[in-house]
């Protein structure tokens, strides 16, 4: 394709909204700056430039197939974080910032937090945001895709977290032995039988592994939830992103794991979705009096 960006960007435009895609302008300003090399800002400068844009109809078609964006673009923006994105993981998402935001409200003497666990890594949003929140912390990241670890721990590098992370292959817990101050996972939790009705970005995109939570969706959470106890050092916050609607499961993991009752944070669409935990009975059944923006009952 050749023009200036404003006919790129309007062909763009129409292709996307042919494909029936929310936002279709945003995002094909955004597919042609790709195309270009160029910042997406820069464009709003120069709009008579006349461009060679030849990969932008392979992009286009791509997006057209409901390819996620992130996955073009090979980017997303997390937590303020610029991350490299892949086929390997999910893309992070604006609700998962929630996990971060409770940890936050949890524990707000950001010097206190010196071990991080981050379970189910993918891109390493999470563990690198809590690096940036808890500046004497290092942290460890597991996955289980040893391409999602190669990924986390080349975001890490990229962002100069690197000396302050590490990150392993392995099945959730099973191979951690030591305690953390913060345990944070956002595990598979769609239901198997739901998956191939989710949206096409997702369900014919991301990988199956980390959204396939078994029959139920709470497959991940009972081997996670009964990690907790070994892994939570003294005073230790677990902090677990929720599908919609399983609140009161995976609490009742929770109780059954010996953990006093949680707290909930919700997110900015007013779902539960972030279950804090601690460890420490007493410390941990203060918290679950606390709403931290989603009434708590007491059981």
């Amino acid at each position: 394709m050749r023009g200036t960006t404003g006919a790129l960007i309007g062909q763009a435009r129409a292709a996307l909204a042919a494909a029936r895609i929310e936002s279709a302008g945003l995002e094909a300003r955004l597919l042609v700056a790709h195309a270009l090399g160029l910042e997406p800002a820069s464009l709003l400068l120069g709009s008579e430039t006349v461009h060679d844009a030849p990969l932008l109809p392979a992009l286009l078609a791509r997006r057209a197939a409901r390819e996620p964006l992130a996955l073009i673009l090979g980017r997303r923006e997390f937590w303020s974080l610029d991350l490299a994105v892949s086929a390997a993981t999910l893309v992070p998402r604006p609700e998962t910032e929630t996990l971060i935001e409770a940890a936050l409200a949890a524990r707000p003497d950001r010097g206190a937090v010196r071990r991080i666990l981050d379970l189910g890594t993918g891109t390493g949003c999470l563990l690198l945001a809590a690096l940036g929140e808890f500046p004497a912390a290092w942290g460890l990241g597991v996955d289980l895709a040893p391409a999602a670890a190669a990924l986390a721990a080349a975001n890490a590098a990229r962002l100069g977290l690197a000396p302050r992370a590490a990150f392993l292959c392995a099945d959730w817990a099973a191979s951690i032995a030591g305690r953390f101050d913060l345990v944070l996972a956002n595990p598979p939790y769609i239901e198997s039988a739901a998956i191939a009705g989710l949206m096409p970005e997702v369900a014919r995109h991301e990988p199956r592994r980390a959204l396939d939570g078994g029959a139920d969706g709470l497959d991940a959470y009972r081997r996670i939830v009964a990690s907790l106890p070994r892994l939570l050092g003294p005073g230790g916050v677990a902090v677990l992103e929720l599908g919609q609607g399983q609140a009161d499961a995976v609490a009742g993991l929770a109780r059954e794991a010996g953990l006093a009752a949680p707290a909930l944070r919700a997110d900015l669409a007013g779902i539960p979705r972030a279950l804090i935990l601690e460890g420490d009975p007493p410390a941990a059944a203060a918290l679950g009096k606390k709403t931290f923006g989603v009434a708590v009952r007491d059981e």
